[in-house]
């Protein structure tokens, strides 16, 4: 059973999979001496190619293959051989095979690679035919993307070159036969054309254009009969090199002459990028580039033209990286022969590439084509089209920008290397050249992707990704209407909706991170919006004064959640915990050419010895292993990056060898060096593969039964099921509650799931507690039209000046008398204010911060009563008045719910209020609008949350309360319910001067619930990073272990390593068998050490640089919960005890509370040590004490501190000289959150603080000067305390 499972493990392919030589068949040369006896050479017809001979791996002989069987000759990818084409026999020659075999092919057992058609690939390989010449020609190279039934692509590098037709050998059948008679005079002059086809699974276009250039330099001395020796070779030396993992490492293979190197991937989602990325800059204008962009981005039918054939491939191979991460889905055949031509008659989209001679008879013959002239750099139409192609042009402002950053781009080496001297060496010129070409493409990619964030970056702002829509009817109403056309073309492709999906994924492919990375700073404050706010006074003032807003743009914005609009003014300076440089802010505007690659490093791959035998190749993988176990000794402790490419090609190389457990050494330390790279499919192949004698040897191993356990046992994340994308359509029947709650969230209007329940009731007051579908379409079509009419107000310079930057205008009323003139009553986030009619004028009425009253009264006139409304300010003795007549009532609300939210902003110092209050204003507005009835007024009053709230609070924090507290944050916005914050970590800035100036600022890291992180920038409490997953269980526990790593450990056991640079978690350690519970930093020692412990009582040392295990010691009573280092020595919480321990798990002594028959609830909640004074502070459960012990003496009974009115205890911290202890208790008679602060040197509460409505779950310190705490779940929100 176990051999038969090996059969079916499958290796990585190695670079080739598959090498032939092509060329005119025998029978047809000997025709061909006739025909040139009589008509001479240049009258002849271009003949048929043929595959000749093909070679795929593995190229061991029978004998050796039995040989290797017994150790690694199972784990192949299945028996290969090579064939030749069968000639006719020569004389005195014992031929393979009869007459009944196949026609030309041997009988060998041989697979061809999916993709490859055999009976297609000559004209591939010779797409103008074997053309006979008088005299040699130079060899040429062009490129083949082949695909299978499935859309897998293998690529191909085809290089042509000329031989004479007669020399003393003729090849027949790969033996020599020597013809005793000479050449014609009239053939002697003959050349005939043949060509090598290597195949790869990768676009190695230019190391593989090396490589061929390498070997016919070898193929134009050899004779003929020793052509298919030589390229059997060359094909086994290539088949022998692995893919380069993704990353910074390439591979270097001599070739002899030349060093070719094959550079990997950015990373696992990027594509192989070994071509020159500026051809097609060469060829084409910037506007001709961005219009051949648009052909492909609204999946056109295209065809490429050019005499050349190379550049067919490689110009549409260039496009295809211009576009990614968007994937062309359709047909692409960048090289068609003259035979394939009726492939361009197919109705559905494609892109295809032919030879410039065609370019009349597809122009005439096909209609609605796009063609492209590579030669000429011209983009047309086809001629015999009905009606012209519409090709839409890309939106203005990303064009604008593509074509400046295009213009600054130095194109030509000769300018970069004109000051450099002369390279003697071959290899050292096509190293700078490779250097400089490297550069390039990186600016370039840089560039495109930077146009496709600049097309489509609105486009997260319109989905809903909890139910997998995309309102493209609202996105379309934001796009000026000279860029509809476009997207209106683009958001119908497929193309377009494999993008989608990945952002409703959340996938941070290059799109998202280069979105992410160019953000402006007010887009960085509002990270957390989901739909387009509506303007703010800077937009205003930036949309009038760009020649772009000449176009009349109709603005509709979905605008669904109003609370993450950000705070009307700056934060007071001193809550910022460092001093940062915001001058720099992120900009997506503007050229950006110096673009440096990421550096890259070279391995040189050891030589291949012929023949090649089981001994050479066992050589070859041991001299590989070698060479790689020495580079590894070389590196730098944090070259970690570095370190799992070598253990990722150590073990593909030992798992060649058929060393199993080598290789799984080796993919065990690469699952904890970098995670992304780890090849899981493999490695649980592998795994199943071995025998019942090897899986045991292997489970020995601590760390590779842990590696099995991981791929086998453990359940992996389920795989993510491809779901639909929808779009947003108007519900068609009646809604209960939860069906409402669901379409109002899709719809994009407000996401939080207790506003949408107030909504709900607003709707349906005095009626059945259901929602028909007119009543939601009417109230739909009121909140769109009433941001349309917000949208489209446009400010004069002189009110503008008046407001702050990021105000936004949300509600205007009919013209009105006031008592301070005629006009337009004008509602922002911060105020009320008059624009006047006539001529354009300002005039203040009052912010919300000022207001004393507000009041619904009437006025009279004459013998009309008019609704007025009157505002009462504190800083002005005039009341204000407004003739609002009908629109009173609703004034008179919203006026009040807004003063009241930003009063209790303030109060509370939450700035969420306010932006909660603007929701239930709109809100408020549109339900007015939908009803329209008498009851309106009433069914709106419903979404007065914080007016109501208001009074039935009347008194504030207490004074204590309100003078510590700073701030509170909110980081579970964007979701539809609020999240626990189980776990917060601070982290200082300025740590790394690798770091970008934006990205060193100081951090919050903030675990919510189910696995999810988000960081704060510290400085200005704005989301730095939106909301990531590690892992899908509770985080449990934080640290930073050095300056670029953050360690978090989960109930999942896994300890998830993030890169503060990236953002990403390339890195897990799985040592742990139970959930992860404690993690702690040890300082002052290099290399630095952090020590994990888990609930079963196991407690690992890690080096930080090497991620190895360095000690491991069990407390035998398990339950471990939490540990803390101190004086070299390990403190360890296990539940009923406090164990103290050496570092190297020696034991020395025990706390252990006393049970009495009473109370045998003796777990430990946690503890705290206080060094300077020698104390040990602990909490336990269903106590509402907490207890100090003397260090010198643990036996001693502990003093004890008592909270009052406090009903549960979870955290404790130490700053300073204050214990900080926060639960849950009661205030003014509710059970709320609530933080003690307790004097550590007279042990007494100094302060009792209630700001969390729920229970206190964490704390953590902010250079001991703030310290923050997180709630449950019931509010899921962060304070921020002032330390004194």
């Amino acid at each position: 059973m176990a051999e038969a499972k090996l059969k079916h493990l499958s290796l990585p392919s190695g670079l080739l999979e598959m090498c032939a030589l092509l060329g005119a068949p025998q029978e047809s040369l000997r025709g061909l001496e006739q025909a040139a006896q009589r008509r001479g050479i240049g009258s002849l017809s271009p003949l048929d190619p043929e595959v000749l001979s093909v070679f795929v791996p593995p190229f061991l002989s029978n004998e050796d293959s039995q040989v290797a069987g017994a150790s690694c000759g199972t784990l192949g990818k299945g028996r290969r051989r090579s064939f030749r084409k069968r000639r006719e026999k020569p004389k005195m020659e014992h031929g393979k095979g009869g007459p009944g075999d196949p026609k030309g092919l041997d009988s060998a057992d041989i697979s061809i690679p999916g993709g490859v058609d055999l009976l297609a690939l000559p004209q591939l390989c010779f797409p103008g035919g074997v053309c006979i010449a008088s005299e040699p020609k130079e060899d040429q190279v062009h490129f083949l993307v082949l695909t299978d039934i499935c859309g897998n692509r293998t690529y191909g590098v085809v290089a042509q070159y000329y031989r004479p037709l007669h020399d003393e050998y003729c090849f027949y059948n790969g033996k020599a036969h020597w013809e005793p008679s000479g050449p014609p005079a009239s053939a002697a002059g003959c050349f005939v054309p043949s060509a090598v086809c290597v195949v790869s699974k990768f676009p190695y276009y230019n190391s593989l254009k090396d490589c061929l250039s390498c070997l016919l330099t070898h193929l134009k001395l050899c004779k003929d009969f020793e052509v298919d020796n030589h390229i059997k070779d060359f094909a086994a030396r290539l088949s022998l090199i692995p893919t380069p993992p993704p990353g910074p490492l390439h591979l270097v293979f001599n070739m002899k002459p030349l060093h070719v190197v094959f550079p990997s991937r950015a990373d696992p989602q990027s594509p192989v990028i070994d071509l020159d990325l500026h051809l097609p800059l060469l060829c084409f204008s910037p506007e001709k580039v961005l219009q051949i962009l648009t052909c492909i981005l609204t999946e056109q039918r295209i065809v490429f033209f050019s005499s050349n054939w190379a550049l067919l491939t490689l110009v549409a191979e260039c496009f295809m990286v211009y576009l990614h991460p968007l994937q062309w889905q359709h047909t692409f055949v960048p090289i068609l022969s003259a035979q394939m031509l009726d492939f361009i008659m197919a109705p559905t989209s494609f892109l295809m590439g032919c030879h410039l001679d065609h370019f009349e008879e597809v122009s005439k013959e096909a209609d609605g084509l796009v063609l492209i002239d590579i030669d000429h750099g011209s983009v047309t139409c086809s001629k015999s089209s009905e009606c012209d192609v519409d090709i839409p042009d890309i939106p203005l402002l990303a064009a604008q920008t593509f074509v400046q950053r295009v213009q600054n781009l130095r194109l030509h080496p000769e300018l970069h290397l004109a000051h450099l001297g002369s390279s003697t060496d071959l290899n050292e010129g096509r190293a700078r050249r490779r250097a400089w070409q490297q550069t390039l493409n990186c600016q370039i990619q840089h560039s495109a992707l930077q146009l496709l964030v600049g097309i489509f970056r609105e486009v997260k702002n319109h989905v809903n990704y909890e139910h997998r829509v995309f309102n493209s009817e609202e996105f379309l109403k934001t796009r000026a209407a000279g860029e509809q056309p476009f997207y209106k073309q683009v958001l119908d492709t497929y193309m377009f909706h494999s993008f989608l999906k990945a952002r409703l994924n959340r996938t941070m492919d290059a799109f998202a991170q280069m979105d992410l990375d160019t953000q402006s700073e007010d887009d960085r404050i509002s990270g957390m919006l989901v739909s387009p706010r509506r303007p703010t006074v800077q937009k205003m003032a930036s949309r009038r004064s760009s020649p772009l807003d000449i176009t009349h743009r109709r603005m509709v914005v979905s605008m669904p959640d109003l609370q993450d609009i950000t705070l009307p003014e700056p934060l007071p300076r001193n809550l910022s915990l460092r001093i940062s440089d915001t001058t720099s802010c992120r900009s997506s505007s503007g050229p950006v050419l110096n673009v440096a690659p990421k550096s890259t490093y070279t391995f040189k791959i050891p030589e291949v010895h012929f023949p090649l035998v089981r001994q050479c190749v066992q050589a070859y993988h041991s001299d590989f292993v070698s060479l790689l176990s020495k580079a590894m000794s070389l590196l730098a402790p944090d070259s970690s990056l570095l370190l799992a490419r070598y253990f990722y090609l150590r073990g593909l190389v030992q798992l060649m060898r058929g060393q199993l457990l080598s290789a799984l050494s080796d993919f065990q330390n690469l699952y904890r060096t970098d995670v992304r790279i780890f090849p899981d499919a493999l490695v649980r192949g592998m795994v199943e593969s071995m025998s019942v004698p090897e899986r045991s040897q292997a489970e020995q191993t601590p760390e590779l039964k842990r590696l099995i356990t991981q791929v086998l046992d453990k359940p992996g994340e389920a795989p993510r099921v491809d779901e639909p994308v929808k779009h947003f359509e108007l519900p068609k029947k009646h809604m209960q509650l939860g069906d409402f709650v669901k379409r109002v969230q899709e719809s994009g209007i407000v996401k939080d799931t207790r506003v949408i329940h107030r909504l709900f009731d607003a709707l349906t007051v005095g009626h059945q507690k259901q929602i028909d579908p007119e009543t939601f379409r009417d109230f739909y079509n009121c909140w769109k039209e009433t941001e349309a009419e917000a949208q489209e107000v446009s400010l004069p310079l002189l009110v503008m000046e008046h407001l702050d930057k990021n105000e936004c205008v949300y509600k205007l009323s009919s013209s009105v008398k006031t008592s301070r003139g005629v006009g337009k009553i004008a509602m922002t986030q911060k105020r009320l204010f008059l624009l006047t009619e006539g001529r354009p004028g300002y005039v203040d009425i009052s912010t919300f911060r000022d207001i004393e009253e507000v009041r619904s009264t009437t006025s009279t006139f004459f013998l009309l009563r008019i609704p007025t409304l009157k505002i009462k300010m504190a800083s002005r003795k005039e009341v204000f008045e407004a003739n609002l007549k009908s629109e009173c009532d609703l004034w008179h609300l919203m006026v009040k719910e807004m003063w009241a939210g930003k009063k209790l902003a303030e109060e509370h110092k939450d700035p969420q209020y306010i932006q909660q209050a603007l929701t239930n204003v709109l809100l408020m507005d549109a339900v007015v609008g939908t009803l329209r009835s008498p009851g309106a007024i009433y069914a709106a009053s419903k979404l007065s949350y914080f007016d109501k709230m208001k009074s039935e609070m009347p008194t504030a924090f207490p004074m204590t309360t309100a003078e510590t507290l700073k701030h509170k944050i909110s980081p579970w916005v964007g979701e539809t319910a609020p999240q626990a914050v189980d776990v917060l970590l601070y982290t200082p800035g300025h740590l790394d001067p690798a770091e970008k100036a934006e990205d060193a600022r100081p951090k919050l890291w903030c675990a919510l619930s189910g696995g999810k992180v988000t960081v704060f920038d510290a400085s200005s409490w704005t989301v730095h990073q939106h909301c990531f997953r590690v892992g899908t269980s509770k985080v449990s526990c934080m640290v930073m272990a050095e300056q670029s790593q953050v360690w978090i450990g989960c109930e999942d056991s896994v300890i998830y390593i993030i890169n503060t640079h990236s953002m990403s978690c390339n890195k897990q350690l799985t040592d742990h068998r139970s959930a992860v519970t404690g993690l702690a930093v040890q300082d002052g020692k290099k290399p630095s050490e952090v020590f994990s412990c888990s609930l079963d009582g196991t407690v690992l040392a890690w080096n930080v640089s090497t991620l190895q295990v360095t000690s491991r010691f069990q407390l035998p009573s398990g339950g471990l919960t939490s540990i803390s280092l101190d004086s070299g020595h390990l403190w360890c919480c296990t539940g009923d005890s406090i164990v103290v321990l050496t570092l190297q798990g020696t034991f020395c002594r025990e706390l252990r509370m006393d049970e009495t028959p009473s109370d045998t609830r003796t777990s430990f909640v946690g503890f705290q040590l206080f060094p300077e004074q020698e104390q040990l502070w602990a909490a336990r459960v269903g106590h509402s004490e907490v207890y100090v012990w003397s260090l010198k003496d643990l036996a001693r009974p502990p003093q004890t501190v008592p909270l009052q009115d406090c009903s549960q205890i979870h955290c404790l911290l130490l700053v300073k000289r204050q214990i900080w202890v926060g639960g849950r208790g009661l205030s003014q008679g509710k059970l709320k959150g609530k933080i003690y602060v307790i004097d550590g040197q007279r042990k007494t509460v100094e302060k009792e603080l209630v700001a969390h409505a729920d229970t206190v779950r964490t704390l953590c310190s902010a250079e001991d000067r703030y310290v923050l705490s997180g709630s449950g779940g019931e509010e899921g929100k962060i304070a921020i305390w002032q330390v004194e």
